[in-house]
């Protein structure tokens, strides 16, 4: 199993970032996909998840600014970050299970006030 975040940055308060997942090694298109998030200090929170089919879920602490989304085609996972606040700063990463692991590389998303 492979996966490979990418998209984020710095960005203010209240602008958008655009999360990407790239998944290799195993059937993606059957699998719920998760997005995570780490901020410094802090454990694992689960922030979105989506099925094989395109049910969504969602954190409170997200819903209504962030969107997820999937291509089977490309077996990647989106996540469209909108609307963001300080406390979204964390390490974002990607994974195929509840648990969080296996997870591949993060990527930094830090929101400046």
């Amino acid at each position: 199993v492979q996966l490979q975040a990418s998209g984020g940055g710095l960005v203010q308060a209240g602008g958008s970032l655009r999360l990407s997942c790239a998944a290799s090694g195993f059937t993606f298109s059957r699998d719920w996909m998760y997005w995570f998030r780490q901020a410094p200090g802090l454990g694992l929170e689960r922030v979105s998840w989506i099925s094989g089919s395109g049910s969504t879920v969602y954190a409170d602490s997200v819903k209504g600014r962030f969107t997820i989304s999937r291509d089977n085609g490309k077996n990647t996972v989106y996540l469209q970050m909108n609307r963001v606040k300080p406390e979204d700063t964390a390490v974002y990463y990607c994974s195929r299970d509840w648990s969080g692991f296996p997870r591949g590389q993060g990527t930094q998303v830090t929101v400046s006030s």
